[in-house]
Order: structure tokens, then sequence, then C-alpha cells
């Protein structure tokens, strides 16, 4: 789970990248020194402290993460497509029978039914096997000293982090997650781990990085504290009447299901509405893409990560994993989205033309973005730097 302070030379590297390393690393130092002595105030050890920050260093790619504004925002439809592909749902149904235990203890134990715990496993680490490779201490460290707006957060999730170390739950070296210190099979932030995560597998430690049991017992206790309603749907698609006013949707603008029915939204089939309790209605791409009528439970899905799009993945995944079909209604783009193995092949085929992009790997990054639009501008094609169905198929035709 992703989130998802003014130290001068820091703050020069940030906004021009004209602070000397030394120098920033220096006052790197001192900021640690100070976070040392706060530290042993909230009861963590010295010998903790120094074992903890031995070695690391003012790392300038967390700042430049904290601070990017990514220019490609990514279409809702490539967002689905790559994170509810038949790869994952495979993959998700594979790791469900492994691991069948342990889902299904935390679902009695905590009232969440164990396809929504899975879906969140998948989305947020693939089941285990993306855990994030930055290493916390040095993250949050540098994030706390580093001129970031949210110093202070950092900071409080630095020192949950050393008493995770302090208390043996987890050693420090398996303590690597992504840039903004989310760690573990469903990334846990550290405060979040101190408030909801959980020993399900009983050996005395609350390790989400190593303890498949613990890891999806933490996340279902994460949504029981979110009010999840087992038994109760996260909602369904639908199909809007026209000229639906989307200016009354809205996950918030939870109606009466009845409201919505009486406006002439029905089920994909035609069929009415059904279901208890208030609803609301989310159209991610508009009234001429899918609908979905949704309840109490998407928003605790949605707290999750605090985005829709995030919060439709998990839920989507969770159908999917159910045996359910998955989105019906089309995107409205002429320009099909890809799965990850189609992105894949768009990489490799990219590769094979000269383009450096990586090993193949399925994550669309700024390589593969500046590859694509070389490309599209080879073909005469507008320049978007997108991975859609189209390029794939002008590189296949060579």
């Amino acid at each position: 789970m992703t989130i998802r302070s003014r130290n001068t030379a820091a703050t020069l590297l940030c906004l021009g990248g004209l602070a000397l390393p030394a120098a920033a690393q220096a006052d790197f130092r001192s900021c640690l020194a100070g976070l040392g002595q706060e530290a042993a105030q909230q009861g963590v050890s010295p010998e903790t402290f120094r074992a903890a920050t031995a070695g690391i260093a003012f790392d300038e790619k967390v700042i430049e993460l904290s601070q990017a504004q990514p220019e490609f925002k990514t279409p809702i439809w490539d967002y689905i497509a790559a994170l509810v592909d038949e790869e994952r749902v495979e993959d998700g149904r594979a790791a469900m029978r492994q691991h069948a235990s342990a889902l299904a203890q935390a679902e009695a134990r905590y009232n969440v039914d164990r396809y929504t715990i899975a879906a969140v496993w998948g989305v947020e680490s693939n089941f285990g096997k993306n855990l994030g490779k930055m290493p916390l201490v040095q993250s949050l460290a540098t994030l706390a000293c580093g001129g970031t707006r949210r110093r202070e957060f950092f900071k409080g999730e630095l020192m949950a982090t050393l008493k995770i170390i302090q208390r043996g739950d987890i050693d420090a070296s398996r303590l690597s997650g992504s840039w903004a210190g989310a760690f573990g099979q469903t990334q846990f932030m550290p405060t979040t781990y101190h408030r909801l995560a959980v020993d399900l597998d009983g050996d005395g430690r609350r390790d989400v990085v190593d303890s498949v049991p613990d890891a999806v017992g933490s996340t279902a206790n994460f949504l029981r504290v979110a009010k999840w309603q087992n038994g109760q749907p996260w909602g369904y698609e639908v199909r809007l009447p026209a000229r639906f006013n989307l200016a009354a949707a809205g996950r918030k603008a939870k109606r009466p299901v009845g409201h919505w029915a009486s406006l002439g939204v029905t089920r994909l089939d035609g069929r009415p509405l059904t279901g208890e309790g208030p609803a609301g209605i989310i159209a991610p791409a508009g009234v001429d893409g899918p609908a979905f009528l949704v309840t109490k439970n998407f928003d605790a899905i949605y707290s999750y990560n605090a985005a829709e799009s995030y919060g439709l993945a998990i839920a989507v995944l969770s159908d999917r994993l159910r045996g359910r079909a998955g989105i019906q209604t089309a995107w409205p783009t002429d320009d099909p989205p890809l799965s990850r193995a189609e992105r894949r092949a768009l990489q490799a085929a990219l590769t094979e033309r000269g383009y450096d992009v990586g090993e193949p790997d399925g994550r669309v990054g700024a390589k593969t973005r500046e590859a694509i639009k070389d490309v599209e501008r080879r073909l005469g094609m507008p320049q978007t730097g997108r991975p859609g169905a189209k390029v794939l198929e002008a590189l296949r035709r060579g």
C-alpha cells in the first residue's frame, strides 16, 4: 500500500541538481545524527539505530521519485489491462491453491473473503514476486532529511521502521520496498504495519515479508477495520441510460439501489438492479465506457490506496479469481490496451529494432515510451508513447 523540511544542500539538489553530492551527504549525516537522538527519545536503542543506519547514504534517486510529476497519464483501460490479465488470474489461482490454508484462516478470523484478500496481494506484489528493492531505512531517512514537503510524515515512518527492527519482527536486511516506504507482500507502510499487522502463523513475529499467512492475515485485518462486510458484493457492472447525468454519480454519492433503478440504470443484461443498502455509480471513462454500481465494500478496498482505478483493479481481479467474468463493456478507445504478455512482446520487438528499452518485462517506463514515440513518428502516427495494440501490430507487420 502505497501512499500510494528544508535541508539547504538537499533542496538545491532537488530543485536544480546543483548541490555537490559531498555537501548533500554531509548534511545527511548531520540530519541522521539528529534522527538518532529522536529515535532514542521514542525508545529505539542506540545499538538498533547504529546497526540499522550503518552504511546508508543520501539517495538522490529517492528524492527524484518523490518529486517526479509523471508526464504520461495512464488511461484507465491500460491501467486495468496491466493489473488484471489472464496471466495474473492464473498466477492468482495457483497462489490461492498453494496457500489455501492461510487464506481460509484469514477469512475465518477476520470475516473478509479470500478472493478479495488474494486480489490485494496480486495487485500489490504480484503474489509476492515484486516486493520492491529500495532499502526502507535509507529511503525513509533520505525523505526525512532531504527537503521533501512531507518530512514529518516520513520521519514518523522511519521511526516506525526502526521499532519493527528493534522488536525483531523482520530483519533489517529484509526491509526493502517502494521509494516511499511501503513494504511486504501486500505493501504496508510501517505505521500501518504497527496498527494492523498480525501474526497469523503463530511464530511470535508479524512478518509480512516472508510469511504469507502473516501478510494475508494483515490484509484481512486492514479490510476488517475498513468495515468490509462479508457476504456483500463490492458492486457490479451496470448499463447507464442515455444522457445519464454523471454529475450525480461518484463513489461518495451513494443512494438506495432503487434510486438508480428509477433513473434507468440496469444490469448489463437489462435485468433490474439488486442489492441492499446505499450504492454509488462510478464511470471511470465517462458515459461511453464501463460503469459500475459500487457498495461500501468498494470503499473498504479503495481505502487501501485511495484511488478508484486501484480499487476497481482489485475488485475486478477478485471477481476473476472467483471465476466470474471481467469487465464486459468496451472501453472508449479504438486502440485496445495490452496485457503484460503483449507488452513484453512489444518491448522485444522494439529491442529487435535496435531500441534500448531494457529487459522485456512488461513494465512500461520512460525508455519504452520514448521508443514507441519514435516508432509512431516513423509511421506517421500521433506521438503518444502509449503501448497500444496499433503500435504492436505495426511492429509485428514489420
